[in-house]
């Protein structure tokens, strides 16, 4: 069993900044890439951004670019997304996923619970 928690989504006003946190645990083997993904209302889930594990491979998606820093620690398993300067666009439910090899042997795909994110005055 491999889970994966979010934390650090909340009201946030525009300019301002809020850190979230994804950490993976269970029955893990080998990470390959962790990614952040959000949803606004009534859109689809867009990427916005990867990091391998390795930590040699980063993405971003244009309209975060300068704005939006992910990082990992290798040792808790976790990555993070720091986002500055939001806008009331950046709005969504913000979703982890880890590509990830556990115990099975199986390299796959899992998603954390989503964490809420709302940038308004």
């Amino acid at each position: 069993q491999v889970q994966l928690v979010e934390s650090g989504g909340g009201l946030v006003q525009p300019g301002g900044s809020l850190r979230l946190s994804c950490a993976a645990s269970g029955s893990i083997v080998n990470i390959y890439a962790m990614r952040w993904y959000r949803q606004a209302p009534g859109k689809e889930r867009e990427s916005v951004a990867i990091i391998s594990w390795s930590g040699t491979s980063l993405y971003y998606r244009d309209s975060v670019k300068g704005r939006f820093t992910i990082s990992r620690d290798n040792a808790k398993n976790t990555v993070y997304l720091e986002m500055n300067s939001l806008k009331p666009e950046d709005t969504a439910v913000y979703y982890c996923n880890a590509d990830l090899m556990s115990t099975t042997f199986v390299r796959t795909d899992y998603w954390g619970q989503g964490t809420e994110v709302t940038v308004s005055s």
